[in-house]
């Protein structure tokens, strides 16, 4: 799943304005049927987007299936969004479907630091600002400045806080493990001079 790096995005925004909104209800343990990070976004919201599981009849009551909501890349939601378990599968199924940006009251910090790592920006935002996104017209655009942490709405600017780990793996379009391989040559030139230094250390290695 490639990501590319986010800096600025502004897009199409769908409300979900329910609380605790765990990983099973993002993509249910059935529909988790590879170990890929492809292949999952037909089951996203699979229990709320489907009146049946087996013929994937859809729900017209489900935000996602409103023709007016099509090409959503932005999800507004309430409290403890992400709760629950550990899956990863969550997270790369709202990507694989488009989303990019997820903004909620709070969220699971598994499921946060999840979404760090796989090219999705969770936005905390306060009640009040989360009430005036809900309150806008469903045709407005939302944009997200990324370098600022600033989003903007209806010429109201609201400003979010994130990490400087976390920013600049969505800035780069970094997993922890690429941003890592960035530092090899340090990394291999500290084994060499620790190995001097040290040999009794790696001596198990030979």
């Amino acid at each position: 799943m490639k990501r590319a790096s986010f800096i600025r995005h502004s897009g199409k925004f769908a409300i979900l304005p329910v609380d605790n909104i765990d990983t099973d209800q993002i993509i249910p343990s059935r529909e988790m049927k590879t170990v890929g990070r492809t292949g999952l976004a037909d089951g996203l919201f699979a229990g709320w987007r489907y009146l049946s599981a087996d013929d994937r009849t859809p729900n017209p009551d489900f935000v996602l299936n409103d023709p007016e909501r099509s090409g959503t890349t932005i999800l507004v939601s309430g409290e403890n969004f992400g709760c629950g378990s550990s899956r990863e599968h969550a997270v790369w199924a709202l990507f694989e479907y488009g989303i990019r940006v997820i903004i909620a009251r709070s969220f699971g910090d598994i499921f946060f630091n999840n979404c760090l790592r796989n090219g999705i920006l969770p936005i905390r935002l306060n009640s009040e600002d989360i009430d005036k996104i809900m309150a806008l017209d469903r045709d407005t655009t939302l944009a997200i400045d990324l370098p600022e942490q600033t989003l903007r709405c209806d010429n109201s600017a609201m400003p979010f806080d994130i990490s400087a780990y976390g920013k600049r793996l969505l800035a780069e379009g970094l997993d922890p493990i690429e941003l890592t391989l960035r530092s090899f040559e340090q990394i291999r030139h500290f084994h060499r001079e620790d190995e001097t230094l040290r040999p009794w250390i790696y001596s198990s290695a030979h």
